[in-house]
């Protein structure tokens, strides 16, 4: 497989999600574009996932987030500029764009806050990490200067973690950066530390201040700068202008730091103390049971991106206890992936996968970085994916009950281990993960690669599903030397494929096909065979039939965004129908009154399998006439 052209796949991508006025924000983590889409109905995901060098698209966390692999920040520049973005990856607020749910709020929210200092952190830690080995083994003295300046170097970053989370959750929450520093600079002030081990009470103006160890803290400081946001608001709108500049941020200031230290920081570091409480106790008291579910379901996680949801609490769990045993599990979880991975490099047919599997293992192994084998290679051909779960699972649970946690934050990987010498059992660590890569290399070097999910000319991102499909070759055998009709579902005008008013399309990307404007509502199916889609808003099907022509029928141009109205299907998911079977009924008066062209679309979408594929020539046809011949 070519190296990908990166200038080129920005574009590409840009081009795909509806150009620079689609975009709302744009961001990036360890190998995903987020973006945040005005209108998500006007992304192509089939044309960005068939681009060189997007791996897959998933849209989770309120976000569209089209994943790279290692190289994301290389195509995030070349996006950024091509957009007119500026920024330093970090998702702006948008009051414009969706919302969606509270969970997708609320990873949206984690992620932009943590995403900009996720990678300084883990380079960081892996310092923190090997010192801390260092000393441990006496390859370093402690006393001497040259381990107090390492260690500084190592440790600020977490000491003063408030300061840079109050940076992120300023662009976050549209407050003033600085004085969100000045508020958490506060927190960590040494007086105010010095504080917390004083034997006499603590007041401000006569109100008790029960006093909290800030430094490496991670709530207090986020909700302190949520509402200075709001307070910020309410003063710039009240205060003339002539004073406005200098007194916003004196008043800010004046309130929020003996607010955050009176109300918000003993609240907060409460309810996270309650957390960490909860994750103790049923880590401490069923380790086998919580190892083996976060072991088994981080990688599930982590392809919608919901693993955000957990990254406050490990650093939390770190701040205040100094260890995190949820993370754990983490290491066997990752490293299970990335050895089912070398398996399938060994199994598989297919060169391109091939391509992808080795690096990408290689990548999972040393940098905990699983994106890339886990859309390209282990999740589209399904068991590989699954056993490294089942590894991941065992592992967890292994690691669990020996107390395994790291004791700084750290990307789970092979080259952080030594942030797991400090706690619990390595020994045991270290045999979950063996258990963890035994499990997944044996059972997919053995069971994962089949006929049904591997062929030679198989890519990384082609998914085969192993209990329908056949593969590409078999569809070939099977339409040997035969020509098959494909009919039209619908009384109307056909026209060319190329006069579709879609360009997407129009340009032939998703296959070769036709158009016919309905003049009427009643569809029936326009091949024999098993309906395997069944769109949710009853505006597309997909049909494989028996011989390996994959079709899809779309009833109309971004009708998707009737949500359903107007459309009702006539067929379920696994049902068989035969040419002129009730496929679905459609509103066509609906449709237009909201503005929707009803242009029905025929494709193939397996073309590149198949032999030659010719349209009748345009005009009226009635539904069962044919409009397609697909030749061996």
């Amino acid at each position: 497989m070519a190296k990908p052209d990166y200038q080129l796949v920005a574009d590409q991508v840009l081009a795909g999600v509806g150009g620079t006025e689609n975009v709302a924000s744009a961001s990036h983590c360890i190998t995903r574009l987020r973006l945040k889409l005005k209108d998500v109905s006007k992304a192509d995901k089939a044309k960005i996932e068939s681009i060189n060098g997007v791996l897959s698209v998933v849209e989770a966390g309120g976000q569209y987030q089209v994943v790279i692999g290692d190289e994301v920040p290389v195509v995030y520049d070349y996006f950024t500029k091509a957009a007119g973005i500026s920024g330093s990856g970090e998702v702006p607020p948008d009051d414009d764009a969706p919302k969606g749910n509270l969970l997708d709020r609320f990873i949206e929210l984690i992620s932009s806050i943590f995403l900009p200092i996720l990678w300084p952190l883990a380079g960081i830690a892996l310092l923190k990490a090997f010192l801390s080995m260092a000393a441990q083994f006496g390859w370093i003295d402690t006393a001497a200067s040259t381990y107090a300046i390492l260690n500084a170097t190592a440790d600020s970053v977490f000491y003063f973690l408030p300061m840079f989370l109050a940076i992120t959750a300023a662009k976050r929450f549209k407050a003033n950066q600085f004085t969100s520093l000045a508020i958490a600079g506060a927190l960590v002030y040494p007086t105010i530390v010095a504080l917390t081990a004083s034997a006499d009470p603590v007041t401000f103006f006569g109100i008790p201040v029960v006093m909290m160890y800030y430094t490496s803290s991670v709530i207090p400081i986020i909700f302190a700068v949520w509402i200075q946001g709001h307070l910020e608001r309410i003063l710039t709108k009240a205060l003339p202008a002539m004073i406005r500049n200098f007194t916003v941020p004196l008043i800010t200031v004046l309130v929020m730091v003996p607010l955050t230290l009176i109300v918000v920081g003993p609240i907060t570091t409460v309810v996270a103390s309650g957390i960490s409480a909860g994750v103790q106790f049923l880590f401490v008291h069923a380790p086998w049971a919580a190892g083996a579910i976060v072991g088994g379901l981080w990688q599930v996680l982590v392809i919608f991106g919901l693993h955000w949801g957990l990254v406050p609490v490990i650093i939390n769990d770190l701040g205040t206890l100094g260890y995190s045993l949820l993370a754990g599990p983490l290491p066997p979880a990752v490293l299970a992936q990335a050895a089912a991975a070398v398996a399938v490099a060994i199994r598989t047919k297919s060169k391109a996968r091939r391509e992808v599997a080795l690096p990408g293992a290689a990548s999972g192994f040393l940098a905990g970085v699983t994106e890339p084998i886990i859309y390209g290679v282990n999740l589209p051909m399904r068991r590989p994916f699954y056993f490294g779960l089942a590894g991941g699972a065992v592992g967890g649970m292994i690691a669990a009950i020996g107390g395994s946690a790291t004791t700084t934050f750290v990307v789970p990987s092979l080259l952080s281990l030594p942030a797991y010498l400090g706690q619990g059992s390595f020994v045991m660590q270290l045999l979950g993960i063996a258990a963890a890569v035994t499990i997944a290399f044996v059972l997919t070097l053995l069971f994962g690669v089949t006929s049904q999910n591997d062929s030679p000319d198989a890519g990384p991102d082609e998914a085969l599903p192993v209990e329908e499909a056949e593969t590409e070759e078999a569809s070939a055998r099977a339409l040997t030397g035969i020509t098959r009709s494909i009919v039209s579902p619908v009384n109307g005008r056909l026209i060319a494929l190329a006069d579709v008013p879609d360009k997407v399309f129009a340009s032939g990307a998703l296959g070769a096909g036709v158009g016919i404007v309905p003049s009427d509502g009643h569809f029936v199916a326009p091949i024999a065979g098993t309906v395997v889609t069944v769109f949710p808003t009853g505006h597309a099907y997909g049909i494989k039939s028996d011989d390996g022509i994959d079709l899809l029928v779309h009833i109309g141009i971004d009708t998707v965004a009737m949500k359903g109205d107007g459309f009702t299907a006539e067929v379920t998911k696994g049902q068989r129908v035969n040419a002129g079977d009730a496929l679905a009924t459609a509103d066509l008066a609906k449709i237009s009154e909201a503005g929707f062209d009803p242009t029905t679309i025929v494709v193939v979408t397996n073309t590149k399998s198949l032999g030659a594929i010719t349209a009748e020539q345009p005009g009226q046809v009635a539904a069962g006439d044919a409009v397609l011949a697909v030749e061996a």
